[in-house]
């Protein structure tokens, strides 16, 4: 397949352009800082620049020609303010889809995260930032469950950690709250690009007892 990643220097990205690459996928990784490329080069995917806060759905949709599969991986990241949660988590996302629907590339992934829902206010006394985090990832999750264009399947992991994977998650749509490895989210993201029985499903992930593979069997329901 090739799949293209917005959000391609991010922790999760660059591992998940590393596993595409090793099983011959052709895989692009979109990044907003030039310098960044040579990482992504390294992790065995086409660097393009592309700064998703700025460009348009035409500018988007042409580095997306040809691809059979999207994942949105983007994020302002720590240390961003309200406004970058805002034009990033949400808007950029936004801009993703409509550029995979213009170019015809209907399988979409969304790295989201637990707790995201648009009709649930977080919890009183989360930390301000935060909350518009949640409340920018939950918009951005309903508008892409809203397109009937799309492909699509929302992952959302709990806490992340960097320890190494495990290969052994909790995956359903409610999992409870406990943590996940970085490395184990890329595994579940490249097992669900290929499992078509998980198209249109918001699924929670977290550390577990069972192999990546079976629990994707699992919810696909085969």
């Amino acid at each position: 397949m090739r799949i293209v990643i917005a959000g391609g220097h991010g922790q999760i990205a660059l591992r998940l352009e590393r596993l595409l690459a090793k099983r011959g996928d052709e895989v692009a990784g979109i990044l907003r800082r030039p310098e960044q490329a040579g990482d992504v080069l390294a992790a065995g995917a086409e660097p393009v620049v592309c700064d998703l806060e700025s460009a348009s759905v035409e500018d988007v949709a042409r580095h997306m020609e040809g691809a059979d599969a999207a994942v949105f991986a983007a994020g302002a990241g720590p240390g961003s303010d309200v406004g970058r949660k805002d034009t990033v988590d949400r808007g950029a996302a936004a801009l993703f889809a409509d550029a995979a629907e213009a170019a015809g590339v209907r399988r979409f992934l969304v790295v989201s995260s637990m707790g995201a829902e648009a009709d649930r206010e977080p919890p009183e006394g989360t930390d301000p930032v935060f909350a518009a985090y949640l409340r920018a990832k939950g918009a951005a999750d309903a508008d892409v469950r809203a397109r009937a264009g799309l492909d699509w399947t929302i992952l959302r992991p709990g806490r992340l950690t960097n320890d190494p994977g495990t290969g052994l998650v909790t995956l359903a749509e409610s999992t409870g709250r406990d943590e996940v490895t970085r490395d184990d989210v890329a595994v579940v993201l490249a097992a669900l690009l290929d499992e078509p029985g998980t198209i249109g499903r918001t699924l929670e992930l977290i550390g577990g007892e069972v192999p990546v593979a079976d629990a994707v069997r699992a919810v696909a329901g085969r």
